[in-house]
């Protein structure tokens, strides 16, 4: 007899062993507070940029929402429950944007693209959210003096960097008052097997940004910032040159912002939504 889908329960590829395990689902269908948990470390600039650049890159409904910026940002998590105490680092790109939706304009952030360095992060964040994650390999930061320094590779080819430089100990005061928005957008897209051009899923999915755990530790103002995308080639980067190459054509202007936050605690993305 073969086996059926309990219902309620979370699924993914391969199904044949039972629901799966992540981060909204641990073994026997508990759960993950995340009460005190995970610990981050969130390295961060923002740039100007050129709207029409940005646009480019927006999928349907989604307009540039002034002022043009974009935001990267790498994070390094530890202690997360649901990894059993272990951890990973990413890079996100992520754009001001306002989309139209079918109540309404809704104001947010759209992230564009995120590298991660787990496998397991990765494909529950892409099929069960819709999230738009890649795999590189990112070492831990490297502080020097009142300077650190970020990096994402692929197979040894270091393909972007941030820096940031003349950190100084500030408070939460010293952060950027940011507006307030319904949260991140994300575009989920699963294409059919072997009918190019068309979808099994296409849709718009938005993370609130309330944080309800999360607990400030530290804050580093930076004096200044600056970030290269190296403009590759296929043999270099055979999976990701386009997009790679794409963001090293943003022509970006002045940086805006940059800080370094300490925190712990977080969500589990369970309240993350699909809107129409």
């Amino acid at each position: 007899m073969s086996y059926i889908f309990e219902p309620n329960k979370r699924y993914r590829m391969p199904t044949h062993f039972g629901p799966s395990l992540g981060p909204r689902q641990g073994l026997e269908g508990r759960l993950f507070p995340c009460a005190d948990t995970p610990y981050g470390t969130l390295i961060q600039a923002t740039f100007k940029a050129d709207a029409q650049q940005l646009e480019k890159h927006l999928p349907p409904k989604f307009k540039v929402r002034e002022p043009s910026t974009i935001n990267l940002c790498f994070l390094y998590r530890t202690q997360m429950e649901w990894l059993a105490g272990r951890g990973y680092n990413e890079f996100g790109v992520t754009v001001p944007v306002t989309y139209k939706s079918s109540d309404g304009p809704i104001e947010g952030n759209l992230l564009l693209v995120i590298w991660e360095n787990l496998a397991d992060a990765i494909i529950t964040g892409r099929e069960d959210l819709g999230v738009s994650k890649l795999f590189c390999d990112i070492p831990e930061p490297q502080f020097l003096n009142d300077d650190v320094v970020c990096r994402a590779s692929w197979d040894g080819h270091e393909f972007a960097n941030l820096t940031l430089t003349g950190l100084k100990e500030g408070t939460a005061e010293d952060l950027p008052v940011s507006t307030e928005t319904a949260g991140t957008f994300h575009y989920k897209y699963m294409p059919r097997t072997n009918v190019p051009g068309e979808a099994d899923v296409q849709y718009v999915v938005l993370a609130p940004d309330d944080v309800p755990n999360g607990k400030l530790d530290q804050v580093r103002i930076a004096k200044g910032a600056s970030v290269q995308f190296q403009h590759s080639t296929f043999e270099q980067l055979p999976t990701i040159v386009h997009i790679v190459n794409a963001l090293s054509a943003i022509n970006l202007g002045d940086c805006i912002d940059a800080n370094i936050i300490k925190y712990h605690g977080g969500k589990d993305l369970s309240d993350m939504r699909i809107v129409g």
